[in-house]
């Protein structure tokens, strides 16, 4: 990841390398990564991930249609 700071404006480098790494979702992994997750609790995490995501993927296809 590069970030370029412009006339010594770190402020805003920092903004925008923060973005970045949300992005990339580097803070999440590290959120958890900072204690063990026991593969049936991972399992479990990542199929809600998927319900969720598939709910508000039909919230939004919904509301594009009109109903």
């Amino acid at each position: 990841m590069h970030v370029t700071v412009r006339d010594n404006n770190v402020d805003q480098a920092l903004k925008v390398l923060k973005k970045k790494m949300q992005r990339e979702g580097v803070f999440r992994e590290m959120k958890l990564r900072r204690s063990y997750e026991k593969p049936s609790e991972k399992k479990a995490r990542e199929k809600a991930e998927a319900v969720r995501r598939a709910r508000k993927l039909e919230r939004k296809r919904l509301e594009r249609e009109g109903f």
